[in-house]
C-alpha cells in the first residue's frame, strides 16, 4: 500500500468537499426554485463533466490552467507557482469535474420539499434566510451527504482528469490510482490489487450509503 498516495487522494476528496459544498448548495437550490433565463444552459454546464471523457476534461482544464492562459498568468503572478502539476491546480480541476456530483444530488434535494412548506413558512414571518436555515436546509440533509459522499469516493477514484492536470509527482499529486498505474506498469500486481481493493471497498460502502440515504429520504417524504 503506497500510503503517501492515500493520504494525498483523502486530502484532495477532503479539499474538493470543503470547496464543492457551499457552492453546491447555492447552485443547488437556485437550480431548484428558481425560474430563470439560460437554466437549461447552466444544468448542462454542470452536467458536462459527467459526460465528456475524463481525459478531454484534463485537457480543457490543462489548457486553462497553463502558463499562457490569463488564469494560469494570473496565479502565478500571486502565488509565485503555476496551477498545473501542483496540488492547489489538481484540487480546483477535482472541485470542476466533481461539479456533477454535487450539483445533482443538492438540487434533487432542495426540489422534493413541497412548494407550500415555503409558503407557510413565509406566512409565519420568517426570513428567506431563516426559510433556508431552519426549513429547507435540514429537509434536503439527505442530498447534500450523498452529495459529500460521492464526490469524495469519485475523488479517489479519478484517474484521467488527476493525470493530465496533477501528472505524478510522490508526496504532491500522486493519488492511489495514479499510484495502482504505476505499480501495473512496473509488474508489481500485488500492490496493485491492495490497492484497488481499498477504492473498491470505498466504491461499495459510498453505494451503500447513497441507497440507505435515498431510502431514508423517500419515507421522509412518504
Amino acid at each position: 500500500m503506497d500510503w503517501t498516495a492515500l493520504s494525498v487522494s483523502l486530502w484532495l476528496g477532503a479539499g474538493t468537499i470543503a470547496i464543492l459544498l457551499p457552492f453546491g448548495i447555492w447552485l443547488g437550490r437556485l437550480l431548484a426554485v428558481r425560474q430563470f433565463r439560460g437554466k437549461l444552459v447552466v444544468e448542462a454546464l454542470v452536467t458536462v463533466p459527467l459526460v465528456l471523457p475524463p481525459t478531454v476534461l484534463g485537457f480543457y482544464l490543462l489548457v486553462t490552467f497553463g502558463a499562457r492562459s490569463p488564469l494560469g498568468q494570473a496565479f502565478h503572478a500571486i502565488v509565485g507557482q503555476s496551477l498545473p502539476f501542483s496540488f492547489t491546480g489538481l484540487l480546483v480541476a477535482s472541485a470542476i469535474a466533481n461539479l456533477p456530483f454535487v450539483v445533482q444530488p443538492i438540487q434533487r434535494g432542495f426540489e422534493a420539499i413541497p412548494s407550500d412548506i415555503r409558503d407557510a413558512a413565509a406566512c409565519c414571518g420568517l426570513s428567506p434566510w431563516q426559510r433556508f436555515a431552519r426549513i429547507e436546509l435540514p429537509l434536503a440533509w439527505p442530498g447534500v451527504l450523498t452529495a459529500a459522499i460521492l464526490a469524495f469516493a469519485h475523488t479517489l477514484g479519478e484517474f484521467g482528469v488527476v493525470l493530465m492536470v496533477g501528472g505524478n509527482l510522490p508526496g504532491e499529486t500522486r493519488t492511489l490510482s495514479i499510484a495502482i498505474y504505476d505499480r501495473m506498469q512496473a509488474f508489481d500486481d500485488r500492490s496493485a490489487g491492495v490497492m484497488a481493493a481499498t477504492l473498491l471497498v470505498i466504491a461499495v460502502v459510498t453505494l451503500m450509503l447513497t441507497t440507505t440515504l435515498s431510502r431514508r429520504a423517500g419515507f421522509a417524504r412518504g
